[in-house]
Order: C-alpha cells, then structure tokens, then sequence
C-alpha cells in the first residue's frame, strides 16, 4: 500500500492528482504528445523502462530532463559509443593510495532518470550491463551488492536513421523494456507554440518539482493496488495469447508482455482516479508495451505487414469481456 509522509495510505484520487500533476509539468516542455507523455509517465508510475525509437531533435533528452526535474530526481545522461565499457556505466573501483584499499566510484547508473542515449551503438557486453541493472535494481561489484536509488527509470534511445557501427538489441532484450515508445514531428501549430516558448531560454530550466522521489515511490506502491477482475487478467492473456498464434507471427508476446499490460493498466486507471481496469486501458497499450515484443514471419514482412497491423487484428478478434452486472 502506498504510504504518504505522514504514513496514510495513497488513495487513488491522490494518486491521479500527483500522477497529473507530473503529467502537465512536462507537457511544459513537450508539446502536443499527451499520449506520449502519459504512456512515459505510466512506465515511471509503475517500475517500468522505456525504450524510445525515433528520429533526431524531436524532444527525447528533453522528456527525460523533465521527468526527471518534475519528480525532483537526480537526472543522468550517457552517450553510448562502442568503446563505452559496463564499468563506466555501473562504476569502478578505484585505488586509494591513502587507505591502501580499494573504494568503489558510483557510475552515471546511480540516478532516479538513467538517459541512455543511442543504447545500439554499444556493443552487446555494455547493454547487457545496464539491461541487468534495470532487472534487478542493484549492482555487484567485487563481491558486494549495491542497491540503485529509488525510483530508477530507463529511457534508453535507440538510432533507427543510421546502422553503421551499431549493434541491435537482441529481442530478448528489447523485452525487458516496459515500452516502446515514438515522439514523431510536432503538428505545424505545436511548432510554433515551441518556437514561442524558445524564443529567450528553454523552458526546461522553469521546470519545479511537483513530488518529490519518496513521493513517487509511494505512488509506485499505491498504483498496484488498483483492481483487476478476474475477467481482465483473461482479456489480458486472450489477447497476448493471439499474438502468440497469429499466422504472420513467428514469435509472439511472452508472459511478460501480459504483466507488463496489467501494470501499465494499472497506472492508466490511477490516472483517471479509478479504481479498476476497464477493456479501454488494455486496448489503448497493445502498440506501446506488446508492438516490441511480436516478431513477424519474413513472408509477412516481405508482404508490408506490422506488428501495428497484427495487434489490430488481435484485438478485432479477441471479444471484450462483458461488465458485471
């Protein structure tokens, strides 16, 4: 149960209020991308990580900077190149010649918003070091265990424009990420309310946090307590399940995609001050959290499907469980 300060639960009216008020303090900075920037909030809400694919300048160090300023947390970014090794994202340890021992130096890991930036051009060694951190929250270096601070949050960039000294995350990989997300160009109007706002400084500096990071732990917290019936964690499985049997699909969604629907679910509802998940929740994630996780047949990309396409199938084919009455 999510506790305030004062240790009384969360309630979910609570829960919506802060979750909102995040929402529109980085809508300050990112412009035009509502559903975006919900669907990120909702992986902070909930523990997950985000991997965002999309093309240069259209805001993604931007949504994480704000993130990270809304929740009052320490931000920190990476630029991942081939030679970047796991220590220089986990940390090291250094020799000092005054104690004659060894102290461990915290790498860039150590933050409540981890940027890291164009993961694919690291090689597989490095990104299966943060990919580690990101599943289990913590580090072991020579033998001892250090746990990362609370919230931690991932939004890793992946280059989709240029190939040339990359290495592509491999699919069970990419699974570990919560989401996938895309900004896209701004509307010609959002483009011009980003100009106006950019005239004399970014508004990222007039970013104030809303809640602090004990706050957003206690959120976490409160958001699983939003209810799934029965009949929505069986949607939920009816709907993976179909991917998983598709014609055009050669692999489909793993139990981790289902879980990662309930729990993004979950924030949703919490946003809009419920407390339950409806049938809406679940169609409005299939893209974000299972269009990563579903791998086509070479057949049915030779033939211009998407996975875009298939979970819109899946869902015209799988019915919606009935209210109860």
């Amino acid at each position: 149960m999510g506790e305030q300060q004062n240790g009384a639960p969360l309630g979910v009216e609570q829960v919506a209020h802060w979750a909102n008020r995040i929402i529109e303090t980085v809508e300050t900075v990112i412009i035009g991308k509502r559903d975006t920037v919900r669907l990120a909030v909702a992986g902070l809400l909930c523990n997950g990580h985000l991997l965002i694919e999309d093309i240069p300048g259209v805001g993604k160090t931007m949504l994480a900077r704000a993130l990270a300023r809304s929740i009052g947390g320490v931000f920190k970014r990476v630029q991942f190149t081939p030679d970047i090794l796991p220590a220089d994202i986990t940390g090291t340890s250094i020799f000092n010649q005054r104690t004659s021992d060894f102290e461990f130096r915290e790498g860039p890991v150590f933050a409540n918003v981890l940027l890291a930036d164009e993961i694919n051009r690291a090689t597989p060694k490095t990104q299966s070091a943060l990919l580690e951190c990101m599943e289990e929250g913590q580090i072991t270096r020579d033998g001892t265990t250090y746990a990362l601070p609370q919230p931690f949050f991932v939004i890793a960039t992946d280059n989709v424009i240029e190939y040339q000294g990359t290495f592509p995350l491999p699919e069970a990989q990419i699974d570990r990420f919560l989401m996938r997300l895309s900004l896209g160009y701004p509307s010609n109007a959002d483009e011009v309310a980003i100009l106006r706002n950019q005239v004399k400084r970014h508004p990222i500096h007039r970013v104030e946090p809303v809640v602090t990071p004990e706050q957003v732990t206690a959120i976490q917290d409160a958001v699983t307590d939003v209810f799934v019936h029965d009949s929505m964690k069986e949607y939920i499985v009816r709907v993976v399940d179909a991917t998983r049997s598709h014609p055009a699909v050669q692999l489909g969604a793993s139990p981790r995609g289902s879980l990662g629907i309930q729990r993004s679910a979950q924030a949703l509802a919490a946003f809009e001050g419920r407390s339950f998940i409806i049938p809406d929740d679940v169609k409005m994630l299939a893209r974000p959290v299972l269009g990563h996780r579903v791998v086509l047949r070479p057949e049915a990309r030779a033939r211009g499907a998407t996975p875009e396409q298939v979970l819109d199938e899946v869902f015209r084919a799988v019915p919606v469980p009935l209210a109860e009455s």
